[in-house]
């Protein structure tokens, strides 16, 4: 049996790495929109990391088979993600700014917490409800513009919101999900399945998007990395550490991604840091960490 210090230290920095691909994401998927429209970026994206994981996971045999009867619950996963999720997510980042996204998609911790207390029965602590709270008005500070005004592009905040709306959805889904497969042979078979939804869209909205792919560096990597390390790496580590930590513990960690999306846009596309995301990333981060104290994590048996 692993030691439980050892293996919660991993589950943990397993989730906070998914964060940090999914916090660069927003920057990535920036990059790729000054080349493509969203449902064509969603499609390549989906299809080049259920290629990859389809080719790695079968060459080390990791993928399980899938059950007929688990058919339709793997159907009506990938409906909700990737493919609504990612619909409302791309629409969103085109209509804002990746740090405002992020933002809004951070929410998801507080509705997938609520959901999972009703549907899932996972208790919430009086703590954990104090932290939920203090990330929220972390969230909310963020948002607040130079003189205290909301700034926003209302369709790119409707968008984001109907993502974290079927983001909740797909965590009940994906916690039940956790409890019959490996989080390679799921995220494996979503991406697989959220490509097909993609691809009469790709056809009939932006039949004209496909022609215009051309080997371009600019294009192309930050394309490759939303598909190895945001649709890939990270719902794997972010599926593993649902297991093992629940739906709630695991969604709340979702809050760091504003976090890490402001740092790298700073960097790569030179988004302003002002005084209230700073401030809004303090209380962000105290919040999840007063969400984990005293979480017990199940261990694996070797």
């Amino acid at each position: 049996m692993r030691q439980d210090g050892k293996f919660s230290a991993f589950v943990y920095l397993l989730v906070i790495l998914a964060m940090v691909f999914w916090g660069m994401s927003y920057v990535w998927t920036t990059m790729v929109f000054r080349y493509l429209n969203p449902i064509t970026t969603i499609f390549l994206r989906l299809v080049i990391s259920s290629a990859l994981l389809f080719f790695i996971f079968g060459l080390t045999h990791q993928l399980q088979p899938v059950r007929k009867k688990d058919y339709k619950l793997f159907l009506f996963a990938a409906l909700f993600e990737p493919f609504l999720y990612f619909l409302g997510e791309g629409y969103g980042v085109k209509y804002s700014t990746p740090t405002i996204s992020a933002i809004i998609i951070s929410t998801i911790p507080i509705f997938s917490a609520i959901a999972a207390s009703i549907f899932l029965k996972e208790v919430l602590q009086p703590l954990q409800i104090f932290g939920f709270f203090l990330s929220l008005g972390g969230i909310i500070f963020m948002l607040l513009g130079p003189n205290f005004s909301f700034q926003f592009n209302p369709i790119g905040i409707v968008s984001l919101f109907f993502a974290v709306a079927t983001a909740v959805i797909y965590a009940v889904l994906l916690k039940r999900l956790t409890m019959l497969y490996s989080s390679f042979t799921i995220v494996a078979w979503l991406n697989f399945i959220g490509a097909f939804y993609f691809l009469p869209l790709v056809l009939i909205v932006e039949p004209s998007q496909l022609t215009l792919l051309h080997f371009e560096w600019g294009l192309w990597y930050p394309l490759i990395m939303l598909a190895v390390f945001a649709s890939s790496l990270a719902f794997i580590f972010f599926t593993f550490g649902m297991h093992h930590l629940g739906v709630s513990r695991t969604s709340i960690f979702t809050n760091f991604i504003p976090v890490f999306t402001a740092i790298f846009s700073y960097f790569k596309i030179h988004e302003k840091l002002t005084v209230n995301i700073l401030v809004g990333m303090l209380m962000v981060i105290v919040g999840v960490i007063i969400t984990q104290k005293n979480v017990r994590i199940k261990t694996l048996r070797a």
